[in-house]
């Protein structure tokens, strides 16, 4: 059994072999360990609530546990709501509830926010902190790791945790017609160009500095020969190099600065959907409505300096 479930539920909890099941399978149907990690969270603290076997699961426990959770930010509930929901339909699946309680639970609505990029200024400052482009060949190898692997989110816009799982096989190297193919959610696949020529250079002596041709593409010991880098451990490292060059960054965005760059560039909405990897343009259309909020700041801008210039 899953040791978090044993020690925070108890082995003899009604729930405790159900989540243990739940959790193996949506393993083995390639759910990433931040989403299981997420979802046993999440049900542990529903199993706390609700005490009785799976089959008597009814909408009332559910209704009354979220209910609980008012307090919570909308994100944060609909969260939850969605691993219970997961859950009793994978209950369902297996013959462990007749019907799925969850049908006669309401979706939490969360209100659209725009994402919030990253200046590019701000993250030259960070990468240049960790080491140069064309850095020395002394610089220790987890700082040429780090450089790529923050530069790798920035100029592919990709998540942290699709970078983390990047191997060298991924790579196509060939001159003028370089890719990485990058492995998102729920099993896609998508090939993005790598047209930053330094930063095709830098990746190119990091691969021969670490001495790869194989296996995961950052790893996890000083001396690179671990596994892959977690993306608890990279989310660490990035708020230490953030700390040591004075500026708030958070990881994610990296992939926000790099869409809204795209937007602003004039590249098209559907182009940036499919290069970060967004199942509709509706997510991708918010980076166009933040180009708005942009040209919003440039007009009043602009009519603050006339009106100076008429007074």
């Amino acid at each position: 059994m899953d040791p978090v479930i044993a020690e925070q539920l108890g082995r003899t909890h009604p729930l405790a072999r159900n989540l243990d099941d739940f959790l193996t399978d949506l393993a083995n149907a390639g759910a990433s360990a931040h989403t299981r990690r997420a979802y046993r969270g999440d049900l542990i603290a529903f199993a706390a609530h609700y005490g009785e076997e799976i089959g008597e699961l009814t909408a009332t426990p559910i209704r009354a546990y979220l209910a609980e959770l008012t307090e919570l930010s909308p994100a944060s509930r609909k969260r939850k709501r969605a691993a219970i929901a997961s859950f009793a339909k994978w209950a369902v699946r297996h013959d462990l509830l007749q019907a799925n309680p969850m049908d006669r639970i309401d979706t939490v609505k969360v209100p659209k926010a725009l994402p919030r990029p990253a200046t590019a200024a701000d993250v030259a400052k960070v990468l240049a902190a960790i080491c140069t482009r064309r850095p020395c060949k002394d610089v220790p190898l987890d700082r040429l790791r780090d450089r790529v692997l923050f530069e790798t989110a920035y100029v592919c816009g990709a998540r942290a945790s699709e970078v983390c799982r990047l191997y060298v096989e991924d790579l196509d190297l060939r001159l003028d017609d370089e890719h990485v193919r990058i492995h998102g959610k729920g099993g896609s696949v998508r090939t993005v160009l790598l047209d930053d020529r330094g930063y095709v250079a830098l990746l190119k002596l990091y691969l021969a500095h670490a001495d790869y041709t194989a296996g995961p593409l950052f790893r996890a010991s000083i001396n690179g020969r671990g596994g892959p880098l977690s993306y608890d451990a990279a989310h660490h490292r990035w708020q230490s190099r953030c700390t040591a060059a004075r500026v708030e960054i958070d990881i994610h965005q990296l992939r926000h600065a790099h869409a809204t760059e795209l937007i602003n560039a004039g590249v098209s909405i559907e182009a940036v959907r499919r290069r970060l990897g967004h199942a509709s343009t509706e997510t991708t259309q918010l980076y166009a409505l933040l180009d708005d909020k942009v040209a919003d700041a440039e007009i009043r801008a602009a009519r603050r300096r006339r009106d100076q210039a008429t007074r």
